[in-house]
């Protein structure tokens, strides 16, 4: 078994709350580019810090594949001092991408450096979906204020009991609640994969997470891959080609459950075709961690030139404080 890092994810267990938020919420807007984020290379993968005074994204502006991070200036309301995350985070030679900050300046993230080559039983791997990155296993780090970022930590291979395979790992996200606390995310490497499908591996009681278990009512035999999870655990947004004849088409999709200890209920693609576009490819949201912000990548598959991509948000208002869906 791995144990290579219980103290670190025994902290995050620490720190993640566990808070109700409001569960009925307004329709979503029209999604706008998200201000001060998009260059002319490519941006996606973007999600809020826990207190929402940071946009963590990926960008291809300094020529690789890395994680970046921007500040909100709430006199404009607008991103702006956008940074490279820099090394350990960034590997000059791999793919690093799909950052997930948790409390406490801890970071979850995705990269290419290396891949768990041990995993016994699995099948060849396919090609990424359309316009995915390349295949990553997931990371743990954490933020030092006076000495920097650690060195990342691979969470384990499948065949030593953690939840990276040879495949793709993609957009990890943690919640804590009454069960447990549980890593989410996608993968095409385990021997039950049918296509991308979305995982949910449980912390062991020494802080690390065990091999990702298939969560079946999310995932069918079309792409259904980089969920994230509300933070009261209610929610769950993903991308899924599922219900497109053009297999680059990646929509964004929802589930709810009534609490956490029920399964999750697919309600369909978000409705609005201002976030789910006909002809373009939505990919990683995240949800802010009230609930009222949803950030994706977008790219429009047929443009011409080709559409780098773009990160987009949208917004909605909470209903009311207490009622259920």
């Amino acid at each position: 078994m791995n144990r290579k890092y219980p103290q670190c994810a025994l902290a995050i267990a620490v720190v993640l709350s566990a808070s109700t938020y409001a569960r009925n919420y307004g329709a979503w807007s029209n999604a706008v580019p998200a201000p001060g984020i998009n260059t002319a290379a490519a941006e996606g993968c973007p999600i809020e810090s826990p207190d929402g005074k940071y946009l963590y994204f990926m960008s291809t502006r300094n020529g690789g594949l890395d994680n970046w991070r921007a500040s909100w200036n709430v006199a404009l309301r607008s991103w702006e001092h956008a940074a490279n995350l820099g090394a350990p985070v960034n590997s000059p030679t791999a793919a690093d991408y799909c950052p997930t900050p948790l409390p406490g300046k801890w970071l979850l993230f995705v990269s290419s450096r290396q891949n768990a080559g041990d995993c016994a039983g699995c099948k060849a791997m396919p090609a990424p979906p359309p316009g995915s990155p390349p295949a990553g296993d997931i990371f743990l780090t954490r933020e030092n204020p006076a000495h920097g970022w650690g060195t990342p930590v691979d969470l384990g291979g499948y065949a030593d009991g953690g939840p990276n395979t040879r495949g793709s790992e993609y957009s990890p996200s943690v919640v804590e609640t009454a069960e447990g606390t549980f890593l989410y995310f996608s993968s095409d490497g385990y021997p039950d994969s049918k296509s991308h499908d979305i995982y949910m591996s449980r912390m062991r009681a020494d802080g690390t997470f065990g091999p990702g278990v298939r969560v079946a009512e999310l995932s069918t035999d079309a792409a259904d891959l980089m969920p994230n999870v509300r933070r009261d655990g209610l929610e769950i947004v993903f991308s899924s080609n599922r219900a497109s004849a053009d297999p680059r088409n990646q929509d964004i999709w929802y589930a709810t459950r009534r609490n956490t200890r029920s399964p999750w209920t697919v309600q369909g693609p978000i409705e609005n075709t201002a976030v789910n576009t006909p002809d373009g490819a939505e990919t990683r949201a995240t949800l802010s961690a009230d609930g009222t912000r949803l950030y994706f990548g977008r790219k429009h598959f047929a443009q011409v030139p080709a559409d780098p991509g773009d990160v987009y948000v949208s917004t909605r208002v909470r209903l009311n404080r207490s009622g259920g869906y």
